[in-house]
């Protein structure tokens, strides 16, 4: 008599390899969503202590598709850089300063930079990061400098306007003018957690910063205006 009869097991087929993320699918939206969360991951850390891996898991995509758009982990930081430069100044040049009368303009062009660092506190972190760096990274791109250049321009215009109508005093400088504007509005950010604390302030209530919007307006205002 036979014995049993064993049958072979069909061999199990090999596991799929993983493929990693991609979304080669649509580029640009990709893209547009590592610099998002890049400017996050690099205002929070730093050049330094910011993490690929970290990027790379929150936009579900990979080091090697970061990697294969930007170059290296500084090529990265450059282009959030150069995106978050850009990103002010287009909403800058949807103001329409010039179709305003010059006081108006520049209190909107006060205003909107005060509300800009305000909602943008990334942004703040990453200019803060960069003058650590003592504008080592800022310095390789040209495109930085190029998308200043309009806003320093829209300010000359504005300001000869008010001076032409006899608004504003003469003798200033656009980019003084700018560095002024750019110093108030960047403050109630870069330091509101040590002058909080300091001075027993809540920075961040809806009452303190309306107040802080009206007097950082009606500060440059009086700088500029003729007496």
């Amino acid at each position: 008599m036979n014995g049993p009869v064993h049958r072979a097991r069909p061999a199990r087929s090999a596991a799929p390899a993983r493929k990693e993320p991609t979304r080669t699918n649509d580029p640009e939206r990709t893209k547009a969503n590592i610099l998002e969360v890049a400017e996050g991951e690099f205002g929070e850390k730093g050049l330094a202590g910011a993490r690929i891996d970290a990027i790379a898991a929150a936009t579900n995509t990979s080091k090697r598709m970061i990697y294969y758009y930007f170059g290296s982990k500084e090529g990265l930081y450059l282009a959030v850089l150069e995106e978050s430069y850009r990103r002010v100044r287009d909403v800058e040049a949807e103001l329409h300063l010039q179709d305003l009368e010059p006081e108006e303009a520049l209190r909107r062009l006060v205003a909107f930079t005060f509300d800009h660092h305000l909602h943008h506190e990334s942004y703040i972190r990453l200019v803060m990061s960069e003058n650590i760096n003592r504008g080592e990274y800022l310095a390789q791109s040209p495109r930085i400098q190029e998308l200043n250049v309009p806003a320093i321009a829209a300010i000359r215009n504005l300001y000869e306007r008010g001076v032409k109508a006899g608004v504003f005093r003469r003798g200033l400088n656009p980019i003084d003018i700018h560095a002024s504007i750019s110093a108030l509005s960047f403050f109630n950010v870069s330091n509101r957690h040590t002058f909080s604390l300091i001075f027993k302030l809540d920075m961040t209530s809806p009452a303190y910063i309306a107040e802080r919007r009206e007097n950082v307006v009606e500060m440059v205002v009086r700088f500029m205006r003729k007496n």
